[in-house]
């Protein structure tokens, strides 16, 4: 095991008192690598999500009230989709936290690389429309409808493509990794101005209101209800894999069961670490298979 970080180092624990960030840090139930947990630890113990984040929640889900009531007397297609991401970045770079716009970038990485993971595995052929924004101002480009619309299609597509084929999701002869790769985003190229402090759940949570007043009301169901996708996402990698225990780590579930758009920014974020969870372990496979493949490879056996 890799040595802890300075944040979550052994010599801090007094049995008196534990830490229950240390003990998080430490626990290995859950695969995430340690430079992510790190990451993400560090954002949900700063001072941000212990004290704004428990006045900022109720009232950005009495605002997404109010806005619903409001979007009732307005041209259902009213949207300004631009402005809605122009605003995004803007908040992005100035106030959230290094921690938080490192993990939203890399999300866009990660769920890009789990759907071409499906796509390759899948019996049938299906393409993919993947999404990696460099840095924070790439996200301008409607980043954020895209990653739902990209979900939405692709369900579609491969299911589309599997009932003309009268295919089922089924573990292929030899799994492919080739597509899985730690995402090229630096931590400390993050903004790093005194401003930026707000931690990641608390952004989610402002900017869920303001995702709902910019968008139309059709684009901001379809976004809550991308987050219930997380299930089938996990079944269909888990059919490739044989592997069906791995599902136990899904917490947005049922897809046919909407849910209330008022805890969307909650969800958004185990929709998250839900991703973060499904990549650390498909990179951990892909490492076992690189290791057997070495080991069965005649080169690798021959003596000099």
């Amino acid at each position: 095991m890799s040595k802890p970080a300075a944040d979550f180092r052994y010599d801090h624990h007094d049995p008196e008192d534990p830490s229950p960030w240390l003990a998080l840090y430490l626990d290995r139930s859950t695969p995430l690598p340690d430079h992510v947990k790190t990451a993400w630890l560090q954002d949900s113990s700063s001072k941000s999500r212990q004290y704004l984040l428990p006045f900022l929640r109720p009232l950005c889900r009495a605002l997404i009230i109010v806005i619903q009531v409001v979007k009732t007397l307005m041209p259902k297609r009213w949207s300004h989709s631009t402005l809605l991401h122009r605003l995004l970045v803007w908040g992005l770079k100035r106030y959230v936290s290094p921690q938080a716009n490192w993990l939203i970038l890399r999300h866009f990485h990660l769920g890009s690389q789990i759907l071409a993971f499906i796509a390759a595995n899948s019996p049938v052929p299906i393409d993919t429309s993947p999404l990696t924004p460099a840095n924070i101002d790439e996200l301008k480009d409607h980043v954020f409808v895209k990653h739902d619309i990209n979900l939405f299609n692709f369900v579609i597509r491969l299911n589309q493509a599997l009932r003309e084929a009268g295919q089922e999701m089924q573990a292929p002869q030899s799994v492919d990794f080739s597509m899985l790769e730690e995402p090229p985003l630096a931590l400390q190229e993050m903004p790093q101005g005194r401003a930026n402090v707000v931690d990641l759940q608390s952004a989610i949570e402002f900017f869920t209101p303001v995702y709902q007043l910019l968008l139309t009301d059709n684009d901001f169901w379809r976004a809550a209800n991308s987050l219930q996708l997380d299930e089938t996402i996990g079944i269909y990698t888990a059919q490739i894999l044989q592997a069906p225990q791995h599902l136990i780590l899904l917490n947005n579930k049922h897809p046919l069961v909407p849910m209330s758009t008022l805890r969307a920014g909650y969800r958004l974020v185990l929709h998250g670490l839900s991703t973060e969870m499904l990549h650390a372990l498909l990179m951990r496979m892909k490492a076992e298979s690189l290791k057997q493949s070495r080991e069965h490879s005649p080169t690798e056996r021959r003596h000099p």
